[in-house]
Order: C-alpha cells, then sequence, then structure tokens
C-alpha cells in the first residue's frame, strides 16, 4: 500500500517531488553566476602572482597577516613579510618597507594589511617600486589610491583577502 504524499516519509516526498518538477531544456537552465570584475582580477592575480610583499606583516599568529602570509606559503607563493618592528616572520626576512627589498627580486603583488588611511602611501611605493598589482585586505578601500594605481598600469584588488579568494577557488573547483 503506497502512502500519501502527507503521510509519506520527508525523503520520499521530496524525491517525488523532484520526479513530478518538469525538467529544464539546457538552454532554459541556470548559468553559473558571472564573476565581477575584482574576481578575475584577483583569479589572474592568484593564477599568475609569484611573489606577494605582505605590507604590515605580523609574527604574531593570532594577527589576520600572520594566517594570510602562511596561507599563501603553503599554497606555493613567495613571501615577504614587510613590517618594521622584527627581522623575521614565518622564518622570512622581513624588511621595513617596500624601498629596502632588494631590487633584484621581483614583487608581484603588494599585498596592504594597514588602515585605510594609511593604505595610500603604501600603494604610492608599491607603484614606485614596479609591483605588477596591489591588493587591498578586506576592510581596506582608498579608492584614490587605487585610481593611481590603475593609471599607472597596475591591477587593484580591494576590500578581499587573498586567503579566501583561494579558498573560494578550491570550493568551486570541488
Amino acid at each position: 500500500m503506497a502512502l500519501s504524499p502527507v503521510t509519506a516519509p520527508a525523503s520520499q516526498a521530496a524525491r517525488a517531488s523532484r520526479e513530478a518538477a518538469p525538467r529544464l531544456p539546457p538552454h532554459r537552465r541556470l548559468a553559473p553566476p558571472v564573476p565581477d570584475a575584482t574576481t578575475v582580477t584577483a583569479d589572474r592575480l592568484l593564477d599568475t602572482a609569484r611573489t606577494f610583499a605582505v605590507v604590515g606583516a605580523s609574527a604574531d599568529p593570532s594577527r589576520p597577516s600572520h594566517g594570510v602570509m602562511a596561507t599563501l606559503i603553503d599554497h606555493g607563493y613567495e613571501v615577504i613579510p614587510v613590517t618594521p618592528t622584527v627581522d623575521a616572520v614565518l622564518g622570512r626576512t622581513a624588511y621595513p618597507d617596500l624601498a629596502s627589498i632588494p631590487g633584484d627580486v621581483e614583487v608581484d603583488v603588494v599585498d596592504i594589511f594597514r588602515r585605510s588611511d594609511r593604505a595610500g602611501a603604501h600603494v604610492d611605493e608599491a607603484i614606485e617600486r614596479g609591483a605588477a598589482a596591489v591588493w587591498l585586505q578586506l576592510g581596506v578601500i582608498d579608492e584614490a589610491a587605487g585610481e593611481r594605481a590603475e593609471t599607472a598600469g597596475l591591477d587593484v584588488v580591494m576590500d578581499r583577502c587573498p586567503a579566501i579568494e583561494l579558498r573560494r577557488r578550491v570550493r568551486r573547483v570541488a
């Protein structure tokens, strides 16, 4: 004796509902969302960059910059800590500013962990250094600095975190 839809267990009712639902033809199915320009830029940088200079790096494991550095290292990127407060972070030599990084070291992305009101000076340092891109962390927004970077030919990612973007990409692939 078949159970009525009202008394059928939830799994049977759900299966019956799916089976009764009309199948949309392929051209009517929902396409995956189109990524915004910042996501496209972030993905391109994560695909092509090899070296990140992390401005505002911290040796304190409880600080977000420390965790992001560790994540970047775990994903195979070379990471250069930029901080005037310590000599090394995660076993890597730290530099007090971008200008102190040896000139023969190519910096692809300058990742900025500084307050928005201080980010612009570091964007200007990245432009002067010849970096390919600047990445301003979550909550770090300086539109004028971003415009200066874009005018100078740098890629700009603002108000995003590379560690979060790397996790998003893993979920998307899975």
